[in-house]
Protein backbone atom coordinates (compact mmCIF):
# COMPACT_ATOMS: atom_id res chain seq x y z
CA UNK A 1 0.00 0.00 0.00
CA UNK A 2 1.43 3.70 -0.86
CA UNK A 3 1.05 5.24 2.18
CA UNK A 4 0.97 8.55 0.55
CA UNK A 5 -1.71 8.00 -1.63
CA UNK A 6 -3.35 6.74 1.01
CA UNK A 7 -2.92 9.55 3.21
CA UNK A 8 -3.98 12.02 0.57
CA UNK A 9 -7.21 10.29 -0.33
CA UNK A 10 -8.39 9.76 3.04
CA UNK A 11 -7.83 13.81 3.69
CA UNK A 12 -9.34 14.16 0.60
CA UNK A 13 -12.78 12.24 1.99
CA UNK A 14 -12.64 14.63 4.83
CA UNK A 15 -12.39 17.48 3.23
CA UNK A 16 -15.55 16.29 0.63
CA UNK A 17 -17.79 15.39 4.03
CA UNK A 18 -17.13 18.57 5.43
CA UNK A 19 -18.02 20.49 2.42
CA UNK A 20 -21.13 18.34 2.57
CA UNK A 21 -21.93 19.40 6.19
CA UNK A 22 -21.16 23.05 5.58
CA UNK A 23 -23.04 25.89 3.95
CA UNK A 24 -22.69 25.24 0.42
CA UNK A 25 -23.35 21.36 0.85
CA UNK A 26 -26.12 19.23 0.76
CA UNK A 27 -29.27 19.62 2.52
CA UNK A 28 -29.83 16.34 3.20
CA UNK A 29 -26.31 15.79 4.81
CA UNK A 30 -26.90 19.05 6.71
CA UNK A 31 -29.97 17.86 8.63
CA UNK A 32 -28.46 14.37 9.53
CA UNK A 33 -27.85 13.80 13.18
CA UNK A 34 -25.72 10.87 14.95
CA UNK A 35 -29.52 9.31 15.90
CA UNK A 36 -30.70 9.35 12.18
CA UNK A 37 -27.85 8.10 10.40
CA UNK A 38 -27.73 4.74 12.74
CA UNK A 39 -30.73 2.92 10.67
CA UNK A 40 -28.26 3.34 7.21
CA UNK A 41 -25.24 2.78 9.36
CA UNK A 42 -26.69 -0.38 9.83
CA UNK A 43 -27.59 -1.38 6.67
CA UNK A 44 -24.49 -0.46 4.58
CA UNK A 45 -22.44 -3.00 7.62
CA UNK A 46 -25.08 -5.74 6.65
CA UNK A 47 -24.57 -5.16 2.60
CA UNK A 48 -20.71 -5.39 3.39
CA UNK A 49 -21.72 -9.08 5.26
CA UNK A 50 -23.91 -9.87 1.82
CA UNK A 51 -20.72 -8.98 -0.23
CA UNK A 52 -18.46 -11.52 1.88
CA UNK A 53 -21.09 -14.25 1.74
CA UNK A 54 -21.23 -14.04 -2.24
CA UNK A 55 -17.73 -13.46 -2.22
CA UNK A 56 -18.21 -10.45 -4.41
CA UNK A 57 -14.91 -8.62 -4.29
CA UNK A 58 -15.81 -5.64 -6.39
CA UNK A 59 -18.55 -5.04 -4.23
CA UNK A 60 -17.38 -5.69 -0.90
CA UNK A 61 -14.47 -2.66 -1.97
CA UNK A 62 -17.68 -0.39 -2.65
CA UNK A 63 -18.97 -0.98 0.52
CA UNK A 64 -16.17 -0.88 3.08
CA UNK A 65 -16.20 2.45 1.60
CA UNK A 66 -19.50 3.43 2.47
CA UNK A 67 -19.54 2.15 5.84
CA UNK A 68 -16.11 4.54 5.88
CA UNK A 69 -18.28 7.36 5.05
CA UNK A 70 -20.65 7.13 7.79
CA UNK A 71 -16.64 6.83 9.88
CA UNK A 72 -16.20 9.86 8.95
CA UNK A 73 -19.86 11.38 8.56
CA UNK A 74 -20.38 10.46 12.35
CA UNK A 75 -17.18 12.14 13.06
CA UNK A 76 -17.86 15.12 11.44
CA UNK A 77 -20.95 15.71 13.18
CA UNK A 78 -19.23 15.05 16.78
CA UNK A 79 -16.78 17.39 15.58
CA UNK A 80 -18.93 20.09 14.74
CA UNK A 81 -21.02 19.98 18.26
CA UNK A 82 -17.28 19.99 19.79
CA UNK A 83 -17.46 16.53 21.29
CA UNK A 84 -14.59 15.01 19.93
CA UNK A 85 -12.68 14.84 15.84
CA UNK A 86 -11.94 11.33 13.69
CA UNK A 87 -8.15 12.27 15.25
CA UNK A 88 -9.27 11.34 18.51
CA UNK A 89 -11.08 8.54 17.43
CA UNK A 90 -7.78 6.88 15.52
CA UNK A 91 -5.40 7.73 18.90
CA UNK A 92 -7.58 5.85 20.89
CA UNK A 93 -8.23 3.28 18.49
CA UNK A 94 -4.01 3.28 17.73
CA UNK A 95 -3.70 3.58 21.67
CA UNK A 96 -5.81 0.24 22.33
CA UNK A 97 -4.27 -1.89 19.68
CA UNK A 98 -1.40 -1.78 21.37
CA UNK A 99 -2.13 -1.98 24.89
CA UNK A 100 -4.71 -5.16 23.76
CA UNK A 101 -1.27 -6.77 21.91
CA UNK A 102 1.15 -7.12 24.47
CA UNK A 103 2.37 -10.23 22.65
CA UNK A 104 3.11 -8.40 19.68
CA UNK A 105 4.47 -4.98 21.26
CA UNK A 106 5.73 -5.78 24.82
CA UNK A 107 7.52 -9.41 26.11
CA UNK A 108 4.25 -10.85 26.97
CA UNK A 109 4.22 -14.55 25.51
CA UNK A 110 1.32 -15.89 23.65
CA UNK A 111 0.44 -19.46 23.96
CA UNK A 112 -1.86 -19.03 21.01
CA UNK A 113 -5.09 -17.77 19.89
CA UNK A 114 -7.41 -18.60 23.14
CA UNK A 115 -4.81 -16.94 24.97
CA UNK A 116 -5.10 -13.77 22.83
CA UNK A 117 -8.41 -13.72 23.30
CA UNK A 118 -8.39 -14.30 27.11
CA UNK A 119 -6.03 -11.51 27.04
CA UNK A 120 -7.65 -9.17 25.13
CA UNK A 121 -10.98 -9.63 27.35
CA UNK A 122 -8.87 -8.79 30.61
CA UNK A 123 -7.48 -5.75 29.47
CA UNK A 124 -10.89 -4.75 27.95
CA UNK A 125 -12.75 -5.15 31.54
CA UNK A 126 -10.14 -3.73 33.29
CA UNK A 127 -10.15 -0.90 30.98
CA UNK A 128 -13.82 -0.48 31.21
CA UNK A 129 -14.05 -0.92 34.89
CA UNK A 130 -16.93 -3.15 34.63
CA UNK A 131 -18.88 -4.91 37.03
CA UNK A 132 -18.92 -8.17 35.47
CA UNK A 133 -17.25 -9.88 33.08
CA UNK A 134 -20.61 -10.34 30.95
CA UNK A 135 -20.59 -6.57 31.07
CA UNK A 136 -20.45 -4.89 26.95
CA UNK A 137 -21.97 -7.04 25.18
CA UNK A 138 -24.80 -4.82 23.57
CA UNK A 139 -28.59 -5.75 23.92
CA UNK A 140 -29.19 -4.73 20.50
CA UNK A 141 -26.87 -7.45 18.52
CA UNK A 142 -28.63 -10.20 17.05
CA UNK A 143 -29.74 -13.35 19.25
CA UNK A 144 -27.53 -15.27 17.90
CA UNK A 145 -24.34 -13.22 17.85
CA UNK A 146 -24.87 -11.83 21.25
CA UNK A 147 -26.00 -15.36 23.18
CA UNK A 148 -21.91 -16.57 21.52
CA UNK A 149 -20.65 -13.32 23.04
CA UNK A 150 -21.53 -13.88 26.42
CA UNK A 151 -20.76 -17.29 26.23
CA UNK A 152 -17.13 -16.72 25.42
CA UNK A 153 -16.82 -13.89 27.82
CA UNK A 154 -18.01 -16.73 30.31
CA UNK A 155 -15.68 -19.09 28.94
CA UNK A 156 -12.35 -16.60 29.39
CA UNK A 157 -13.68 -16.03 33.15
CA UNK A 158 -13.46 -20.11 33.37
CA UNK A 159 -17.29 -20.79 33.68
CA UNK A 160 -16.89 -23.41 30.97
CA UNK A 161 -17.30 -27.19 29.94
CA UNK A 162 -13.73 -29.10 29.11
CA UNK A 163 -14.86 -31.15 26.41
CA UNK A 164 -17.60 -30.64 23.76
CA UNK A 165 -19.41 -33.83 24.36
CA UNK A 166 -21.02 -31.83 28.17
CA UNK A 167 -22.20 -29.12 25.38
CA UNK A 168 -23.64 -32.00 22.96
CA UNK A 169 -24.95 -33.44 26.42
CA UNK A 170 -26.65 -30.19 27.56
CA UNK A 171 -28.02 -29.74 23.94
CA UNK A 172 -29.75 -33.29 24.07
CA UNK A 173 -31.08 -32.46 28.03
CA UNK A 174 -32.79 -29.36 26.61
CA UNK A 175 -34.10 -30.84 23.71
CA UNK A 176 -36.18 -33.47 25.67
CA UNK A 177 -37.06 -30.74 28.41
CA UNK A 178 -38.70 -28.66 25.31
CA UNK A 179 -40.77 -32.11 24.16
CA UNK A 180 -41.85 -32.32 27.85
CA UNK A 181 -43.10 -29.04 27.66
CA UNK A 182 -44.74 -29.38 24.45
CA UNK A 183 -46.26 -32.80 25.37
CA UNK A 184 -47.41 -30.99 28.83
CA UNK A 185 -48.99 -28.03 27.00
CA UNK A 186 -47.30 -25.28 28.57
CA UNK A 187 -47.31 -22.15 26.46
CA UNK A 188 -44.87 -20.22 28.76
CA UNK A 189 -42.39 -22.99 29.32
CA UNK A 190 -41.93 -24.14 25.70
CA UNK A 191 -40.85 -20.37 24.70
CA UNK A 192 -38.01 -20.61 27.65
CA UNK A 193 -37.10 -24.12 26.31
CA UNK A 194 -36.84 -22.79 22.63
CA UNK A 195 -34.92 -20.23 23.90
CA UNK A 196 -32.78 -22.52 25.60
CA UNK A 197 -32.43 -25.05 22.93
CA UNK A 198 -30.78 -22.44 20.75
CA UNK A 199 -28.62 -21.64 23.55
CA UNK A 200 -27.30 -25.12 23.82
CA UNK A 201 -27.05 -25.17 19.75
CA UNK A 202 -25.26 -21.47 19.71
CA UNK A 203 -22.79 -22.95 22.37
CA UNK A 204 -22.01 -26.39 20.26
CA UNK A 205 -20.61 -23.78 17.84
CA UNK A 206 -18.54 -21.23 19.84
CA UNK A 207 -16.94 -24.82 20.45
CA UNK A 208 -16.56 -25.66 16.85
CA UNK A 209 -15.08 -21.62 16.73
CA UNK A 210 -17.99 -21.23 13.86
CA UNK A 211 -19.83 -17.72 14.58
CA UNK A 212 -23.41 -19.36 14.85
CA UNK A 213 -24.94 -15.92 13.24
CA UNK A 214 -23.03 -16.64 10.40
CA UNK A 215 -24.15 -20.43 9.72
CA UNK A 216 -27.62 -19.70 10.05
CA UNK A 217 -27.42 -16.68 7.59
CA UNK A 218 -25.61 -18.94 5.06
CA UNK A 219 -28.51 -21.41 5.63
CA UNK A 220 -30.85 -19.02 5.28
CA UNK A 221 -29.31 -18.30 1.71
CA UNK A 222 -29.06 -21.67 0.76
CA UNK A 223 -32.75 -21.91 1.70
CA UNK A 224 -33.98 -19.25 -0.05
CA UNK A 225 -31.74 -20.25 -3.18
CA UNK A 226 -33.48 -23.92 -3.07
CA UNK A 227 -36.97 -22.77 -2.54
CA UNK A 228 -36.60 -20.56 -5.70
CA UNK A 229 -35.87 -24.08 -8.01
CA UNK A 230 -38.73 -25.48 -6.67
CA UNK A 231 -40.49 -22.45 -7.47
CA UNK A 232 -38.35 -22.30 -11.41
CA UNK A 233 -39.11 -26.06 -11.70
CA UNK A 234 -42.53 -26.21 -10.88
CA UNK A 235 -43.48 -23.04 -13.19
CA UNK A 236 -41.65 -24.31 -16.16
CA UNK A 237 -44.13 -27.29 -15.67
CA UNK A 238 -46.81 -25.29 -15.63
CA UNK A 239 -47.69 -25.08 -12.03
CA UNK A 240 -48.05 -23.00 -9.04
CA UNK A 241 -47.10 -23.38 -5.43
CA UNK A 242 -50.79 -24.32 -4.48
CA UNK A 243 -51.35 -26.88 -7.28
CA UNK A 244 -47.86 -28.88 -6.32
CA UNK A 245 -48.16 -31.62 -3.84
CA UNK A 246 -45.55 -31.33 -0.97
CA UNK A 247 -43.95 -34.59 -2.43
CA UNK A 248 -43.29 -32.92 -5.84
CA UNK A 249 -41.53 -30.07 -3.76
CA UNK A 250 -39.63 -32.32 -1.90
CA UNK A 251 -38.38 -34.30 -4.82
CA UNK A 252 -37.51 -31.05 -6.69
CA UNK A 253 -35.97 -30.13 -3.08
CA UNK A 254 -33.58 -32.65 -3.11
CA UNK A 255 -32.78 -31.83 -6.95
CA UNK A 256 -31.73 -28.45 -6.33
CA UNK A 257 -29.39 -30.16 -3.49
CA UNK A 258 -27.37 -32.15 -5.71
CA UNK A 259 -26.82 -29.05 -7.96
Amino acid sequence: MNKENASKNFFKLLEIVEHLRGPDGCDWDKKQTAESLLPYFLEETYEVIESVDKKNWENFQEELGDVLLHVVLQSQIASEENKFTIVDSIKTLNKKLIKRHPHVFSDQVSRGVSDVKRTWEEIKHDEKKRESRLDGVPISLPGLTRAQRLQEKASYAGFDWDHIDDAWGKMYEEIEELKKAIKNKDTENIQEEIGDVLFSVVNISRFLSYPAEDMLRKTNIKFEERFKVIEKVLEKRGKKLKDASLAEMEEIWEMAKIK
